[in-house]
């Protein structure tokens, strides 16, 4: 997985793969209750020997039939290299439109907590460190379905950039900072995903769902130097694939719980952004009234 925001099921991903809409979902789930909340928490092995605990609250209304809303408020720590840091991340608006059984489409936003700035002893820290990317996105998808076969492609763009002042050469050359890249006036691009999944229905209760998750990042990113040049990250640039696996378990007919697991198979060359994660775990209680 590449780069680091917690609450996906894998790396690299900016935040989009883990909307209400865009995730698999259970064929069979009919319900009359149209409310849902969830929260969830996740660990994640990131890069430069830093570990990143995620924290969510959710919450999905069903309008009728064809329209449905989501909300969504994420938190996200992370530790590593003597260093700890806590934040609130995002706040995730989306509305999904259903064509047909077969055909959804889905509308949203990412709005930052955080500019993305976060420091210590007065110094910039990298993308690694941060709470959130800090920037406002706009994400748009499409899910379409053959018999069980669940397909999903979406695409999530930065619309403003965060205010990360990150410079290496600002920490001694004995700082494990050193190896991280500078991201001062970090410029992030848009990213697409195309997700693959397949519900396997193994009792009543019990749900297993693997799934291929691809994250193209479109271009490389950007930042500013010490001479206030602004260049290019080469290799930001690029594809990631991710295996998932969820376990969706039915305690009854309003409360479920899911694990989900997620891994790289492929990575891309340079991961400035911070969300990277060679493997993670989140798990989710759901109840619905």
């Amino acid at each position: 997985m590449t780069t680091s925001s917690l609450q996906a099921q894998g790396c690299s991903d900016a935040g989009f793969c883990t909307i209400n809409s865009l995730k698999p979902h259970q064929n069979d789930s009919i319900s009359l209750q149209k409310n849902q909340l969830k929260i969830g928490f996740s660990v994640g092995k990131a890069d430069n020997d830093i570990t990143a605990y995620g924290q969510y609250a959710e919450y999905n209304r069903q309008i009728n039939s064809k329209f449905a809303i989501n909300a969504k408020v994420t938190a996200l720590s992370q530790t590593g290299n003597d260093i700890s840091t806590f934040g609130l991340s995002d706040v995730y608006l989306s509305t999904n439109y259903r064509l047909n059984k077969n055909v959804s489409f889905t509308l949203g936003t990412k709005i930052p907590l955080t500019d993305g700035n976060k420091s210590k002893n007065r110094n910039a820290l990298p993308m690694d460190y941060q709470a959130s990317l800090g920037t406002f996105d706009l994400i748009v998808g499409a899910g379409y379905q053959i018999k069980k076969l669940q397909l999903v492609a979406a695409l999530q763009q930065p619309l403003t950039q965060n205010n990360n002042q990150f410079v290496v050469e600002n920490y001694s050359v004995n700082s494990p900072l050193r190896s991280f890249q500078t991201t001062k006036d970090f410029k992030r691009s848009g990213d697409v995903l195309l997700r693959v999944s397949y519900p396997f229905k193994i009792t009543d209760k019990l749900q297993i769902t693997p799934g291929l998750l691809n994250i193209y990042h479109l271009s490389n990113d950007q930042f500013t130097d010490t001479f206030g040049t602004e260049r290019e990250i080469d290799g930001s640039e690029g594809l990631t694939v991710n295996g998932n696996l969820f376990f969706d378990y039915n305690l009854n007919e309003t409360h479920a719980l899911q694990l989900t697991l997620g891994a790289p198979f492929v990575i891309r060359d340079v991961r400035p952004d911070g969300l990277t994660r060679s493997f993670i775990a989140n798990l989710e209680y759901s109840f619905k009234f």
